[in-house]
Protein backbone atom coordinates (compact mmCIF):
# COMPACT_ATOMS: atom_id res chain seq x y z
CA UNK A 1 0.00 0.00 0.00
CA UNK A 2 1.45 3.34 -1.01
CA UNK A 3 1.13 6.68 0.72
CA UNK A 4 -2.06 7.47 -1.17
CA UNK A 5 -3.65 4.24 0.06
CA UNK A 6 -2.53 4.97 3.63
CA UNK A 7 -4.00 8.47 3.49
CA UNK A 8 -7.30 7.26 2.10
CA UNK A 9 -7.54 4.60 4.81
CA UNK A 10 -6.79 7.23 7.45
CA UNK A 11 -9.27 9.67 6.05
CA UNK A 12 -12.04 7.12 5.70
CA UNK A 13 -11.72 5.86 9.28
CA UNK A 14 -13.05 9.00 11.01
CA UNK A 15 -15.79 9.16 8.42
CA UNK A 16 -16.78 5.57 9.19
CA UNK A 17 -16.73 6.31 12.92
CA UNK A 18 -18.87 9.40 12.36
CA UNK A 19 -21.31 7.33 10.26
CA UNK A 20 -21.55 4.73 13.02
CA UNK A 21 -22.19 7.48 15.59
CA UNK A 22 -24.91 8.98 13.38
CA UNK A 23 -26.60 5.58 13.21
CA UNK A 24 -26.56 5.30 17.00
CA UNK A 25 -23.97 2.53 17.15
CA UNK A 26 -21.96 2.87 20.35
CA UNK A 27 -24.33 5.42 21.88
CA UNK A 28 -26.43 3.94 24.66
CA UNK A 29 -25.97 0.46 23.32
CA UNK A 30 -24.75 -2.52 25.25
CA UNK A 31 -21.14 -1.80 24.24
CA UNK A 32 -20.55 0.45 27.24
CA UNK A 33 -21.36 -0.67 30.79
CA UNK A 34 -23.68 1.30 33.02
CA UNK A 35 -21.22 2.76 35.53
CA UNK A 36 -23.80 3.62 38.19
CA UNK A 37 -25.18 0.08 38.15
CA UNK A 38 -21.67 -1.38 38.35
CA UNK A 39 -20.87 0.91 41.30
CA UNK A 40 -24.02 -0.21 43.10
CA UNK A 41 -23.19 -3.85 42.42
CA UNK A 42 -19.63 -3.51 43.65
CA UNK A 43 -20.61 -1.83 46.91
CA UNK A 44 -23.02 -4.71 47.52
CA UNK A 45 -20.43 -7.33 46.65
CA UNK A 46 -17.83 -6.01 49.11
CA UNK A 47 -19.64 -6.91 52.36
CA UNK A 48 -20.91 -10.14 50.81
CA UNK A 49 -17.39 -11.27 49.88
CA UNK A 50 -16.10 -10.24 53.31
CA UNK A 51 -18.74 -12.35 55.04
CA UNK A 52 -18.11 -15.23 52.64
CA UNK A 53 -14.45 -15.23 53.68
CA UNK A 54 -14.79 -14.38 57.38
CA UNK A 55 -17.76 -16.49 58.48
CA UNK A 56 -16.25 -19.95 57.83
CA UNK A 57 -13.49 -19.20 60.36
CA UNK A 58 -16.08 -19.68 63.10
CA UNK A 59 -16.55 -23.27 61.95
CA UNK A 60 -13.08 -24.00 63.33
CA UNK A 61 -13.81 -22.93 66.90
CA UNK A 62 -16.21 -24.12 69.58
CA UNK A 63 -19.24 -21.94 70.15
CA UNK A 64 -19.44 -22.65 73.87
CA UNK A 65 -16.67 -20.06 74.46
CA UNK A 66 -18.41 -16.73 75.28
CA UNK A 67 -15.89 -14.36 73.59
CA UNK A 68 -16.04 -16.40 70.37
CA UNK A 69 -19.83 -16.20 70.25
CA UNK A 70 -19.79 -12.47 70.97
CA UNK A 71 -17.29 -11.95 68.15
CA UNK A 72 -19.48 -13.98 65.80
CA UNK A 73 -22.53 -11.98 66.86
CA UNK A 74 -20.64 -8.73 66.18
CA UNK A 75 -19.61 -10.04 62.75
CA UNK A 76 -23.23 -10.87 61.85
CA UNK A 77 -24.40 -7.50 63.13
CA UNK A 78 -21.72 -5.61 61.22
CA UNK A 79 -22.31 -7.59 58.04
CA UNK A 80 -26.05 -6.99 57.94
CA UNK A 81 -25.67 -3.32 58.88
CA UNK A 82 -23.02 -2.76 56.20
CA UNK A 83 -25.10 -4.57 53.60
CA UNK A 84 -28.17 -2.49 54.49
CA UNK A 85 -26.20 0.78 54.21
CA UNK A 86 -24.53 -0.29 50.96
CA UNK A 87 -27.92 -1.33 49.61
CA UNK A 88 -29.47 2.02 50.55
CA UNK A 89 -26.64 3.91 48.83
CA UNK A 90 -26.87 1.67 45.77
CA UNK A 91 -30.64 2.03 45.63
CA UNK A 92 -30.45 5.83 45.70
CA UNK A 93 -27.67 5.96 43.10
CA UNK A 94 -29.43 3.62 40.68
CA UNK A 95 -32.81 5.31 41.19
CA UNK A 96 -31.29 8.71 40.43
CA UNK A 97 -29.83 7.22 37.24
CA UNK A 98 -33.33 6.16 36.21
CA UNK A 99 -32.97 2.38 36.60
CA UNK A 100 -36.04 1.90 38.79
CA UNK A 101 -36.36 -1.89 38.43
CA UNK A 102 -32.74 -2.32 39.45
CA UNK A 103 -33.28 0.14 42.31
CA UNK A 104 -36.18 -2.01 43.48
CA UNK A 105 -33.99 -5.13 43.42
CA UNK A 106 -31.16 -3.49 45.35
CA UNK A 107 -33.68 -1.99 47.76
CA UNK A 108 -35.04 -5.49 48.41
CA UNK A 109 -31.53 -6.68 49.28
CA UNK A 110 -31.19 -3.75 51.72
CA UNK A 111 -34.59 -4.48 53.26
CA UNK A 112 -33.75 -8.17 53.57
CA UNK A 113 -30.47 -7.28 55.27
CA UNK A 114 -32.26 -5.01 57.74
CA UNK A 115 -34.90 -7.58 58.64
CA UNK A 116 -32.34 -10.41 58.70
CA UNK A 117 -30.16 -8.42 61.10
CA UNK A 118 -32.99 -8.08 63.59
CA UNK A 119 -34.03 -11.73 63.23
CA UNK A 120 -30.53 -13.21 63.39
CA UNK A 121 -29.45 -11.11 66.37
CA UNK A 122 -32.65 -11.92 68.25
CA UNK A 123 -32.17 -15.64 67.56
CA UNK A 124 -28.49 -15.47 68.45
CA UNK A 125 -29.21 -13.69 71.74
CA UNK A 126 -31.84 -16.32 72.59
CA UNK A 127 -29.37 -19.17 71.88
CA UNK A 128 -26.68 -17.43 73.95
CA UNK A 129 -29.12 -17.06 76.84
CA UNK A 130 -30.12 -20.72 76.48
CA UNK A 131 -26.46 -21.75 76.52
CA UNK A 132 -25.76 -19.64 79.61
CA UNK A 133 -28.81 -21.19 81.32
CA UNK A 134 -27.30 -24.64 80.82
CA UNK A 135 -29.15 -25.85 77.72
CA UNK A 136 -26.81 -28.43 76.18
CA UNK A 137 -28.53 -28.19 72.76
CA UNK A 138 -28.12 -24.39 72.49
CA UNK A 139 -24.61 -24.59 71.01
CA UNK A 140 -25.85 -26.91 68.26
CA UNK A 141 -28.72 -24.52 67.46
CA UNK A 142 -26.25 -21.63 67.45
CA UNK A 143 -24.09 -23.54 64.96
CA UNK A 144 -27.16 -24.17 62.78
CA UNK A 145 -27.93 -20.45 62.88
CA UNK A 146 -24.34 -19.75 61.79
CA UNK A 147 -24.71 -22.16 58.85
CA UNK A 148 -28.03 -20.51 57.93
CA UNK A 149 -26.42 -17.08 57.84
CA UNK A 150 -23.62 -18.33 55.62
CA UNK A 151 -26.11 -20.03 53.30
CA UNK A 152 -28.25 -16.90 53.09
CA UNK A 153 -25.20 -14.84 52.14
CA UNK A 154 -24.05 -17.42 49.57
CA UNK A 155 -27.46 -17.49 47.86
CA UNK A 156 -27.64 -13.68 47.69
CA UNK A 157 -24.04 -13.48 46.47
CA UNK A 158 -24.64 -16.09 43.76
CA UNK A 159 -27.80 -14.29 42.60
CA UNK A 160 -26.00 -10.95 42.47
CA UNK A 161 -22.97 -12.33 40.62
CA UNK A 162 -25.24 -14.17 38.15
CA UNK A 163 -27.12 -10.95 37.41
CA UNK A 164 -24.04 -8.81 36.72
CA UNK A 165 -24.27 -9.21 32.92
CA UNK A 166 -27.87 -7.96 33.06
CA UNK A 167 -27.13 -5.18 35.54
CA UNK A 168 -24.08 -3.80 33.74
CA UNK A 169 -25.81 -3.22 30.43
CA UNK A 170 -27.92 -0.09 30.17
CA UNK A 171 -31.57 -0.53 29.30
CA UNK A 172 -32.39 -0.25 25.58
Amino acid sequence: MGIAGYRSARISWPTAARDRADQGVGKGSSEMPDNVALFATIILLLPMFYFLLAAPAFLLVRLDIPPVVLLMRAMFSGYFLTLAIAGAIGTMAVALAGRLVLALGIGLIAALATSSRHWFLRQMDARISDRDAGDADAVRRLRRLHWGGMLSNAVQLAALVASIPYIATPPE
